[in-house]
């Protein structure tokens, strides 16, 4: 908290519509995008127990969904953005590279994806601190956000430990022209 929370609403701001949380947790995200009028956000997380965390926030139950994100249960473009927030890094890299593709299916304008890349620039692959996560570089998460969204933009977040730095990657479905 203080760091990339306070990042994607800042990311939002100016959008409007439809909006899908990924891996959403107890919900605390979008209990602090409830304040956006102009956005409708909707979450899903595989745990019985977080989704529960959620409704007793009181995040509407209609707006929650149980879901393996490998596996995202709704419609071609059914949200007009979407965002993960430190989960991504945690998958298999089948994973991940599964969650990109319904992540791209689902989300019809852009997606904003945090996740810790390595201090030292280099692919360090899983290593297993306190949590069990990938660690690669930069260019490592360009490289799989590249292969489905045609222009991916990398910010730099607040958030960092000993090992990582926090990046988002903001990966947008449509081409942008950088001559402009």
């Amino acid at each position: 908290e203080g760091n990339a929370w306070n990042e994607i609403e800042l990311l939002l701001i100016n959008c409007q519509g439809r909006v899908l949380d990924s891996a959403c947790g107890t919900g605390s995200v979008i209990d602090r995008l409830q304040k956006y009028p102009q956005l409708q956000v909707h979450g899903f997380d595989i745990s019985d127990f977080l989704l529960e965390k959620a409704v007793s926030r009181g995040i509407g139950r209609d707006r929650l969904t149980k879901a393996d994100a490998t596996n995202i249960p709704f419609a071609d473009n059914s949200f007009d953005y979407s965002y993960s927030i430190g989960s991504m890094e945690h998958f298999t890299e089948e994973g991940i590279e599964k969650f990109i593709v319904e992540n791209h299916r689902i989300t019809q304008r852009a997606a904003f994806h945090f996740v810790p890349a390595s201090r030292t620039g280099n692919n360090e692959g899983w290593i297993k601190p306190k949590q069990s996560y990938f660690n690669n570089s930069t260019q490592w998460w360009l490289s799989k956000f590249r292969q489905y969204f045609p222009t991916v933009y990398v910010l730099e977040s607040r958030w960092e430990d000993s090992l990582s730095i926090g990046k988002w990657f903001i990966c947008r479905k449509e081409k942008v022209n950088e001559n402009l």
